[in-house]
């Protein structure tokens, strides 16, 4: 079937998840450029949420899934890795499993008072992790290696898509706030990334401008909803978090791993339901049985990373091609730049810039928001 000469104005969502979230959706995006011919990269507008928003501003800044799935499985490029803002280092190839000690004297205490009493003040003005992320104390680990895997994609200013947000919570009120958007402050792609994915009570708060951020999880693992009022005809949702089957619960932990995935899912589902209530088609991929066996409790472990990764993309392959949907995304998404959607078969050498292909994407940055 030909393309559509006219094709629909694409979101695309990245939930939270973690370390093994990330290497899901690094998984579930190879599979879905691998079998439409897309570039989830060039969407007109890439929200992503905690572990999203890392991959979200790697493909925002040019760095293809195909690129992410060979890097993680230690494939070596030689000089053209740091040239592509990804040299293969142990530490990049983690995945952002580098837990290193923030560089002050670790507070006691609530970690945000303003928060804390806010919450428990006006409890129904609040997400259920709102409730509970103020009285945490200020994590000791360090955002500065997430901010490096960032700068080696972007070394400053935002990513050469100007669509892309990062969602973040004020850590002194719970506010959600997606940078990248004209009503947000202004940050730095890597200070605004850092700060999606600064788990309250595991990551110390992000400082932009005179406020602390943290995860833009403590809203919601999704965040489907920032995307009502932008004139999407079509969103496409990656959301770690949720899932559609259910698996068996044998422990504590599965089973507290299988209240917060179903509270996740109801999210996601109120959320898509407005979307759509305002005429958007809205596609929602999660994890299978096989995906959450894989990802295990603890979502921030990278021992499973790598088998997660592959399973994402094994799972997501086999729902396109089931469902019909590869054909049909294939049929009305712009075809993308080749080289952003596969592997080019030639020497590494010779594989030209990603930076300046993910410019050529949009030549002409419209005003954000």
């Amino acid at each position: 079937m030909a393309r559509s000469t006219s094709p629909p104005k694409v979101g695309l969502v990245l939930g939270a998840g973690g370390i093994l979230g990330g290497a899901w959706l690094t998984g579930a995006l190879h599979a879905l450029a691998t079998e439409t011919g897309w570039d989830p990269g060039s969407a007109d507008y890439i929200v992503g949420t905690s572990a999203g928003s890392m991959i979200g501003a790697l493909i925002a800044s040019g760095i293809p899934p195909w690129f992410m799935v060979a890097h993680s499985a230690g494939e070596e490029f030689g000089p053209i890795g740091s040239e592509q803002g990804a040299e293969p280092t142990e530490d990049d190839r983690s995945g952002g499993a580098v837990f290193r000690l923030h560089r002050r004297v670790p507070s006691l205490g609530p970690g945000s008072w303003s928060l804390a009493l806010g919450s428990l003040a006006r409890p129904y003005r609040h997400a259920p992790a709102a409730l509970v992320a103020g009285w945490l104390p200020r994590g000791l680990m360090s955002t500065e290696p997430l901010k490096a895997t960032v700068r080696r994609a972007c070394p400053e200013g935002w990513a050469p898509n100007p669509g892309f947000r990062a969602i973040a919570c004020d850590y002194r009120d719970g506010r959600r706030v997606a940078f990248g958007s004209s009503d947000a402050p202004l940050a730095d792609l890597a200070d605004a990334v850092a700060a999606s994915c600064a788990i309250p009570g595991f990551y110390h708060p992000v400082r932009i401008g005179d406020r602390d951020y943290v995860d833009g999880g403590v809203r919601s693992s999704s965040n489907l909803d920032v995307l009502l009022g932008a004139g999407c005809d079509l969103v496409i949702a990656l959301n770690p978090m949720s899932s559609l089957h259910a698996a068996s619960s044998r422990t504590l932990g599965e089973r507290l791993a299988m209240a917060m995935r179903s509270a996740a899912g109801r999210r996601l589902g109120s959320e898509a339901r407005r979307l759509r209530e305002e005429g958007t088609e809205v596609i929602l991929v999660q994890p299978t049985v096989r995906d959450l066996d894989a990802m295990g409790t603890n979502l921030m472990s990278s021992r499973r990373r790598q088998e997660v990764l592959e399973l994402g993309v094994q799972s997501v392959t086999e729902h396109l091609r089931e469902s019909g949907l590869d054909g049909d995304l294939a049929a009305r998404l712009p075809a993308g730049i080749p080289e952003l959607v596969q592997r080019p078969r030639r020497p590494a050498s010779s594989w030209p810039s990603f930076r300046a292909l993910a410019a050529a994407r949009h030549p002409a940055a419209r005003s954000a928001g």
